[in-house]
């Protein structure tokens, strides 16, 4: 039997303890408890958003991405070709041509990011969810489409309607020298527009169209891209694969999957996360100095049973024991009721939404959360150090107190 744990639990469950001092750990517990329950949604809210980023990431780009280490042009042989698409993981590999252009409809004109793909693009059906508009199509009877965002369509007014009006790219030649006034100093495509979507703002000036095209708006030559999309098949390890084409490919590419591609974005959420971490952390030690208040008192109050434990044969260590024991006791429990709340919270809200993000425009109504372990272990650890910080100094000076008292 662990003698101090009994004993605490006894102080704690005791009927005759001083009211007053119940009511404080009563106020400790409650402390910690809204402390705990916080972090563990808060910490979920941010889980959420990194996975709300992901998938909506997800529904533009592929799962790797193959481009060059330096420069813009990635040259591509029948070799490399042919090694990514026997790799048994890879579902789909699409070649992609992406740089500014200058796109113009009826007067207006705007400065847009084109992107030249194939067909095995729209056959990743990731764009499928995000058509507000028209149709998924880049060629059909023998006419070149364009598939605008909608922030380019509000920009130039373009209607998928009006057939008879073409989408105009301008894209200056590669010479050393030009003057803008000269008719050739420009390359020029005309393209339909067959449909609009929309994700969300980063994507918002994206052009899609057929690598042809656009290979020859940009003048690459056959075997230059910009990258090499990869659509990996269900199941596959992605971390993996990844790790498989970079040494396999070389150092001349570097191989890139969602989060390599957005690094800023997720680097501010998980700055963010962690500051947020240390402040709930140093507001859960604030409110768990109630928990000193309440040691030092007991201590007082059970000054005499102390002496009585060491004329016993009780150690100083065994006593400091049961008042670490005690205050783990309030903390703990408080923690437990926390992670209760917090995870039926979070929860409720992945079922519910009870709390709505406030925006009309918003792609999704509520708020995201996402529970991890790693989450929970981390709120426990803290916990548990918020413990033996507020209850160390009392239960050493109680047991300190005490001998002294027994001594004299």
């Amino acid at each position: 039997m662990n003698l101090p744990l009994f004993i605490a639990r006894r102080y704690f469950f005791s009927k005759r303890k001083r009211s007053f001092i119940n009511l404080i750990s009563i106020i400790s517990m409650l402390g910690v408890g809204v402390g705990t329950m916080a972090l563990v949604v808060v910490l979920s809210v941010f889980n959420g958003m990194e996975e709300l980023n992901r998938t909506i990431f997800k529904t533009f780009e592929a799962d790797l991405t193959v481009s060059p280490r330096s420069g813009k042009r990635l040259t591509v042989t029948p070799a490399l070709m042919k090694s990514l698409q026997e790799t048994p993981e890879v579902a789909l590999v699409t070649q992609v041509i992406e740089d500014n252009a200058l796109a113009r409809y009826r007067d207006s004109q705007t400065v847009i990011k084109v992107k030249g793909i194939d067909n095995s693009y729209l056959e990743r059906r990731q764009l499928d969810t995000a058509l507000v508009e028209g149709k998924l199509r880049l060629q059909e009877n023998g006419v070149n489409y364009a598939i605008v965002a909608e922030g380019v369509r509000n920009a130039l007014l373009i209607s998928p309607q009006d057939i008879l009006t073409p989408l105009e790219l301008w894209y200056p030649q590669n010479r050393k020298s030009y003057s803008t006034l000269t008719p050739d100093a420009f390359n020029r495509a005309d393209l339909a527009v067959s449909g609009v979507f929309f994700i969300e703002q980063n994507f918002d000036d994206y052009v899609l169209a057929p690598l042809a095209e656009i290979r020859e708006l940009v003048g690459y030559q056959e075997n230059q891209l910009s990258s090499l999309e990869l659509q990996l098949k269900a199941g596959a390890d992605l971390a993996a694969v990844k790790q498989e084409l970079q040494t396999r490919l070389g150092p001349t590419v570097v191989v890139q999957d969602r989060d390599d591609l957005n690094p800023d974005l997720f680097r501010a959420i998980r700055i963010e996360k962690l500051f947020v971490t240390l402040t709930l952390s140093f507001l859960m030690l604030v409110a768990s100095i109630n928990i000193f208040f309440s040691l030092s008192m007991l201590a007082i109050e059970k000054k005499a049973d102390v002496s009585i434990l060491y004329a016993m044969g009780a150690t100083t260590t065994l006593v400091r024991r049961i008042f670490l024991a005690e205050g783990a006791i309030v903390a703990l429990t408080g923690a437990v009721v926390g992670l209760i709340l917090g995870i039926v919270l979070c929860l409720l809200q992945q079922r519910f939404g009870l709390v709505s993000m406030g925006m009309e425009s918003a792609i999704i109504d509520a708020y995201p959360v996402k529970l991890e372990a790693r989450d929970l272990m981390l709120t426990t650890l803290i916990v548990i150090a918020v413990t033996l910080i507020v209850s160390w100094f009392p239960a050493r000076r109680a047991a300190a107190i005490a001998k002294a008292a027994d001594s004299a």
